[in-house]
């Protein structure tokens, strides 16, 4: 590994109420980082713990001049601590580690090895005995036939260059998918083998099985993006042409059975007025949807320039 790459990262450590797992956290960083030579920073983002989870990470690297921690006064989420942590991130490379030392420190060297031969994102996909909770095996099930992304697990350790956080919106809870984002805007994507441990110390935030219900509703939403975000009036302008139709084929048959048959069918007339409004407002929701992706690109274009 070039000395580049040792230097211009930054670890990312969420943090919510993890008093107990600190100490051993902080000596295998220093382990690793003395054992590499590596001089990147670290953020310590302390996502509103009420144990003095901060207080500690304070005091444990006090004389540690690459360490900063970062305190919500609130508990808003993995995403939100990862946002914070980029504001703050003056590094080309991020690489994001849970601080329930689920995963060695030693990975680390392994996944910015990965980012220099020329991933922009590396995902680690979890093995060893300790087995993944059902929640996330449902999640990476899905995620991997719906979004078509190459790889087995994406809730694990990651690493990626710092920019694309630029261009990508994160929505609270969104984490769980910036590979996905990630990688239908362009970016490549490698994953590697990593070891899981299980938990030395403190509870898992992540173990409920009612989480696959949010989960799942975030996965349409995000499908939804990246299917339609730039192109709305293919899904909106299809459905009203559908409709549309739909009202004239029942407008048909109205008529046919009125002079035709000599017999009136007043709720077909109230059908095809149905058919005929919807349709047409969901033209207009797409044509409106489509000057709204309009502005959000040009908007997205100029922060990037």
């Amino acid at each position: 590994m070039s000395d580049i790459f040792k230097r211009d990262f930054t670890l990312v450590i969420p943090a919510f109420n993890e008093f107990p797992v600190l100490p051993d956290l902080v000596t295998e960083l220093r382990a690793t980082f003395s054992k590499y030579h590596l001089s990147g920073e670290i953020i310590f983002v302390d996502d509103g713990s009420t144990d003095h989870t901060a207080e500690l990470a304070l005091e444990l690297t006090a004389d540690w001049d690459a360490v900063k921690v970062l305190r919500h006064r609130s508990n808003l989420g993995k995403t939100e601590s990862i946002l914070t942590a980029f504001k703050e991130s003056t590094r080309r490379n991020m690489i994001i580690f849970d601080a329930d030392l689920q995963h060695s420190p030693e990975e680390i060297p392994r996944f910015l090895v990965e980012l220099q031969r020329g991933s922009d994102i590396v995902t680690g996909k979890k093995v060893g005995d300790y087995q993944k909770p059902f929640v996330s095996k449902i999640y990476n099930w899905l995620s991997k036939r719906i979004f078509k992304v190459p790889v087995s697990d994406l809730n694990s350790m990651k690493a990626f260059k710092t920019e694309i956080l630029s261009g990508i919106h994160l929505r609270h809870d969104w984490h769980r998918f910036f590979v996905v984002l990630a990688y239908h805007k362009g970016y490549s994507v490698s994953e590697i083998s990593i070891e899981l441990f299980p938990r030395i110390a403190g509870e898992s935030k992540y173990s409920s099985p009612l989480r696959i219900i949010p989960a799942i509703m975030d996965m349409m939403s995000v499908w939804f993006l990246i299917i339609f975000s730039r192109k709305p009036l293919i899904l909106f302008g299809f459905t009203g042409i559908i409709l549309i139709l739909s009202g004239l084929l029942v407008a048909a048959l109205a008529f046919y059975f009125r002079f035709a048959l000599d017999t009136g069918f007043r709720p077909l007339l109230y059908l095809v007025m149905l058919l005929e409004t919807v349709g047409f407002l969901m033209l207009g929701f797409g044509l409106i949807a489509e000057m709204i992706a309009q502005v959000r690109e040009e908007f997205h274009q100029s922060r990037q320039e």
